[in-house]
């Protein structure tokens, strides 16, 4: 049989309509990841006002969906590697958006609670999937623009999740924030069973002889030249039928990496969840600023994360990826104790406001594409999911973080400043990386997992 290298052809495959309708459906996937999350901490005081509750009453709804989201990462994120990316998002998006909806008709606080830790579970998994899935059908040339374009989409979904804050909210009440959340996901349903074909590196690592393989292959170019007598090999090779296996990640060297990269995860994503999960209720109950007006400014302030997330998938093809995350967590930290002492009502405040998300929300993308260069796509989606677990794991201390802040009565000030050691952290984790993966021998500027 004729060895057909897989990845060569995806490398030298002009971009169509197939990865241009599964870039779509990563944008939405990612979309509703951060429009979720966002949004509940735009409208929580709205959502305790409802049932009856003090703000400090929300603690236990962000826990619950940070336990959620971590045992999504950890327990369903990994059966992608297992069952095929497509087939899990699909799955993952189907639940999550029939959860989301039934939860308008929660009675209690404590049933939504209950509800969005449920719903975490699916949509943990839908990002991790989705990176890899797009990592995985595009050249290696515009891998990590692909990327950072998917998860610009986290970026719009946080300014979007602005508008129910600032508009809906008054009129429509907190539910019609699950509305939307309910609905985005299912619209990826049939676009992903219709137009998106399961990975072609997944499905030649599994099955070297899947003749199913071919006719995706002229899906993506007519042109092709196939005689049926291929074994569909991934760089020569040929031992296929490899299952993935959650060791993976720690096995041929990757130990030391793997452990650095889901420390910074947890730091991350613990400043990411604590910000996403108070910062309007800091505003408002700390400096006297009503959440719809923070919806609006944060609405403008949100853009800025779309274009950090370009950006940095944009550098990272072109310079030292932990240099640049080392950069971009250490310029966060500095924007956001700037932002707990700049007069909310100035023009300064957008500016700093727009740079906060610029480096916060590019520095988080910048390690989720991070990711998908140094792991083998047999991993891709176990090592995007297992690191974010990580990083949910330290989301569930961050809103008893910031309900504590609130019950002493800190100041503005003094509680960003907190929260920006952070960052510092993830920016000091990112310099010891680069360090452990020049010692490994590991070039950073390329792609080592093809």
């Amino acid at each position: 049989m004729t060895n057909f290298d897989v990845e060569a052809f995806i490398d030298r495959t002009r971009i169509g309509s197939t990865q241009a309708v599964a870039l779509f459906v990563c944008i939405l996937v990612c979309f509703i990841d951060g429009f979720d999350i966002f949004m509940i901490g735009k409208i929580a005081p709205a959502i305790a006002k409802g049932f009856n509750q003090p703000s400090e009453a929300m603690a236990p709804l962000f826990v619950y969906q940070q336990i959620g989201l971590a045992i999504g990462a950890f327990g369903v994120s990994p059966l992608a590697d297992r069952f095929g990316r497509r087939t899990m998002l699909i799955f993952a998006c189907l639940i999550f958006g029939l959860i989301t909806l039934f939860s308008v008709h929660a009675q209690t606080l404590t049933q939504l609670s209950i509800l969005r830790g449920i719903a975490g579970v699916f949509m943990a998994a839908g990002l991790p999937m989705a990176m890899a899935m797009i990592s995985e059908i595009t050249p290696k040339h515009r891998r990590s623009t692909f990327v950072a374009i998917s998860l610009a989409g986290y970026s719009a979904g946080s300014a979007t999740s602005g508008v129910v804050a600032a508009w809906l909210l008054d009129d429509y009440g907190w539910q019609s924030g699950f509305w939307i959340g309910g609905m985005v996901p299912l619209i990826c349903v049939p676009l992903l069973v219709l137009f998106v074909p399961e990975s072609l590196k997944f499905r030649a690592e599994r099955n070297p002889a899947d003749a199913g393989i071919a006719k995706t292959l002229r899906r993506l170019d007519p042109n092709v030249q196939l005689t049926g007598d291929e074994l569909f090999v991934i760089q020569g090779n040929q031992s296929g039928g490899r299952k993935a296996k959650l060791s993976d990640v720690f096995s041929e060297g990757r130990l030391s990496m793997t452990a650095i990269i889901w420390a910074a995860c947890a730091l991350s994503m613990t400043n990411n969840a604590m910000m996403g999960a108070w910062l309007p209720t800091f505003f408002q109950d700390m400096a006297g600023i009503p959440i719809q007006e923070f919806a609006k400014v944060a609405m403008i302030a949100y853009l800025g994360g779309v274009v950090g997330t370009l950006v940095v998938g944009w550098l990272m093809d072109r310079f030292r990826p932990t240099t640049l995350l080392a950069f971009f967590y250490f310029s966060l930290a500095v924007a956001l104790v700037t932002l707990s002492w700049t007069p909310f009502h100035s023009g300064l405040f957008i500016i700093v406001a727009l740079l906060w998300n610029f480096f916060q929300t590019g520095g988080q993308g910048g390690i989720n594409t991070f990711i998908t260069l140094v792991y083998p796509p047999r991993m891709r989606s176990t090592a995007l999911g297992w690191a974010g677990g990580a990083g949910r794991i330290g989301g569930i201390v961050a809103p008893l973080g910031g309900a504590f802040a609130l019950a002493q009565h800190y100041s503005l000030q003094l509680t960003l400043t907190l929260a920006a050691a952070l960052p510092v952290c993830v920016a000091v984790l990112m310099l010891v990386l680069g360090v452990v993966l020049r010692r490994n021998g590991v070039a950073e500027a390329k792609s080592t997992a093809a």
